[in-house]
């Protein structure tokens, strides 16, 4: 689409933030996937979704960040969902930029479904949003 070269990882563990990873993906040309897979090449712009847990990011967010690469960054979008208020782009900002990771300005988030709370989150609304945030942030 941009000539960029994007890839999407994420995080979930309801489905929620797959479902925005997925979506990003389509719009960016390239495949979501969980943070259990490393970067195998540099990208421009790397896509990193999660939610909040009991209050933080799940262990495995924070060690796919400590095994990322800066040099194979060029900047980060974080993007992610929860049930309630607290979002997790303050921890993954954090981590990214303990390791000076460029992070993005701009992230996107929306309600995830979680028991009762919510219910169809992110719905299709939520979904058109994050193409078009997506597409904003390509270019």
């Amino acid at each position: 689409m941009s000539g960029k070269k994007i890839a999407v990882r994420y995080y979930s563990k309801s489905g929620n933030t797959k479902k925005l990873a997925e979506r990003i993906a389509a719009v960016a040309g390239c495949n979501a996937e969980t943070t259990d897979v490393d970067l195998r090449e540099k990208v421009d712009i790397l896509f990193l979704g999660a939610a909040v847990y009991w209050a933080g990011i799940d262990k495995s967010v924070k060690e796919y960040i400590e095994r990322l690469d800066k040099s194979m960054v060029g900047k980060v979008v974080i993007f992610s969902t929860s049930a309630l208020a607290e979002r997790a782009v303050p921890s993954i900002k954090k981590h990214l930029t303990a390791k000076k990771i460029k992070v993005v300005a701009e992230d996107f988030y929306c309600h995830g479904q979680f028991a009762s709370l919510h219910r169809g989150k992110p719905d299709e609304k939520d979904l058109v949003a994050v193409e078009e945030f997506t597409r904003k942030i390509i270019g």
